[in-house]
């Protein structure tokens, strides 16, 4: 591996009237990581999407080893050494794992056809590289449709890695991932570094950032507005730089608030199967948030699937009273249940529909027909203020929307019905510190509108401040229960670890 360097320097990108940069710098060596940071709509994605070549810059420069540079097309970036992870997967389900990872440079036989063997060897061969980090399963032969999220992007990673960059970029490489794999890819991270790569990560996980990178490059509305050593900074000037008025940790908890304990039960779940889950039982009152934790694949998603009819299961599921038994997710909207998916891109949006289109999807019945536009429009445009969207019109493509904001049409498009139980799937995964604080703000008003919301969060410190009580999942059942003084970190982790009541730290 030869030695890189990468230097943006002043890129500017419009879209239409919205500059997604307008002055973006990035300096970068072999044998370095450098976190790279903003809130969503800053212009990360699209630094990264101009570096490795998916994306033109409309002003500024690259500079490849000191050689200017301008990359045609991502073909012309990874024949340089430069790949990435991005946020929205790449992987085709229908294809094995093998057959995603060596996409566009499969090994040959003799130049000539593709070597199959070869293939599975040197897919076994990366495959190992998370070895112990994965159901036996995952091998190079299986589609990876059939494949658990936190197994599909470690894919993603050994995809980008099979190109052997000598410039790596990580967007929100972890989010998916459970803590085994996070170290694991930590580890490999340092060993990458020590034989020269340079690596660009971008998460909003601050102890990743300590943890993992050397230096940091923060944007603000599309401008860089700082890089500097890990070692001379802080968790606090770093928020300071992301963004202005962000809500200072100790407010993150301002949706806490005890509920009645004769507030009305939205929600009664009695022994509740699925191939996933196991006699799973659970109460959530009128303006309750409750918190469902756990390691990642314990059951949590199968859960949510279920109460909005998305899972066959069997079981007692009582709502408002009633007894329900949905088959079919229509049935759940009718009677006021909203689902927010944490993957937008393959289960919350239409990325080639407009905004308006997205957010009125649930919704478009009660405008009659013909439609009536200029009331949907309208009804669409309180939302977008509420959520304080960034966009540049209603009619746009939703996909032209950075991460954070398109979250909000997700959860913006429920918000339109007014539901009466909130079902919430990690949905500020690879959400920046401003966003979430809009979100935290949203579930305020919402359990004073006595929502009840079940609230899956992959972020432990999340659950922990925002949540009266937390469900802690193992094995597809409810493992433990945390309220009041057993509400905190150590017993959380001890919980989810399966360990039992006995077994769990000295107090």
């Amino acid at each position: 591996m030869t030695d890189v360097s990468l230097s943006a320097q002043h890129i500017v990108k419009r879209y239409g009237g919205v500059t997604a940069l307008a002055d973006g710098n990035l300096e970068i060596k072999a044998g370095e990581v450098v976190a790279l940071l903003g809130a969503n709509g800053s212009g990360k994605s699209t630094l990264s999407k101009i570096i490795t070549g998916v994306v033109a810059p409309d002003e500024g420069q690259l500079f490849l080893d000191d050689q200017p540079m301008q990359f045609a097309t991502p073909q012309a970036a990874t024949r340089l050494g430069i790949s990435a992870v991005y946020q929205e997967l790449s992987l085709i389900p229908d294809m094995s794992v093998a057959e995603n990872i060596w996409l566009g440079h499969e090994p040959l036989r003799f130049g000539l056809g593709l070597d199959q063997k070869a293939m599975r060897q040197q897919t076994e061969v990366l495959l190992n590289l998370f070895e112990g980090t994965f159901q036996p399963d995952l091998t190079p032969d299986v589609p990876v449709s059939t494949l658990p999220p936190d197994e599909r992007q470690l894919v993603e990673i050994l995809k980008a890695y099979s190109l052997k960059p000598r410039l790596l970029i990580l967007d929100e490489a972890t989010a998916s991932l459970d803590g085994r794999q996070v170290v694991r890819l930590f580890e490999l991270v340092k060993r990458w570094i020590d034989e020269g790569m340079a690596i660009v990560f971008i998460s909003h996980r601050m102890n990743e950032i300590f943890q993992v990178a050397d230096r940091v490059t923060i944007l603000t509305n599309g401008c860089t507005v700082g890089t500097m050593p890990l070692s001379e900074t802080s968790e606090q000037e770093i928020v300071d730089l992301m963004i202005e008025g962000a809500i200072p940790p100790e407010e993150t908890t301002a949706a806490k608030h005890t509920v009645p304990a004769d507030a009305p039960v939205r929600l009664r779940v009695n022994n509740l199967r699925t191939n996933v889950l196991n006699d799973v039982s659970l109460e959530v009152r009128d303006g309750e948030l409750l918190g469902i934790g756990g390691l990642q694949g314990q059951g949590q998603n199968d859960l949510l699937l279920a109460l909005f009819g998305a899972v066959p299961y069997s079981g007692d599921v009582t709502l408002s009273g009633e007894q329900v038994h949905f088959t079919h997710p229509r049935q759940a909207m009718a009677k006021d249940v909203a689902f927010v998916p944490g993957d937008r891109t393959a289960e919350g949006l239409l990325l080639i529909r407009s905004i308006l289109e997205n957010l009125q999807l649930p919704s478009w019945s009660k405008y009659g027909r013909p439609l009536n536009m200029k009331d949907a429009a309208s009804s669409a445009q309180t939302v977008v203020s509420n959520l304080k969207l960034k966009m540049s019109a209603l009619d746009a493509p939703v996909s032209t929307l950075s991460g954070g904001n398109a979250q909000k049409v997700v959860i913006g498009k429920w918000l339109l019905r007014q539901p009466k139980l909130l079902l919430l799937n990690d949905p500020t995964k690879g959400v920046d510190v401003g966003a979430k604080s809009e979100f935290y703000q949203l579930l305020i008003e919402l359990r004073r509108s006595d929502t009840a919301i079940l609230f899956y969060s992959s972020d432990d410190e999340e659950l922990l401040g925002l949540c009266d009580r937390i469900l802690i999942m193992h094995d597809g059942n409810i493992h433990t229960e945390l309220a009041g003084e057993r509400l905190d970190r150590k017993h959380l982790v001890a919980a989810s670890l399966g360990a039992t009541h006995e077994n769990e730290p000295n107090e």
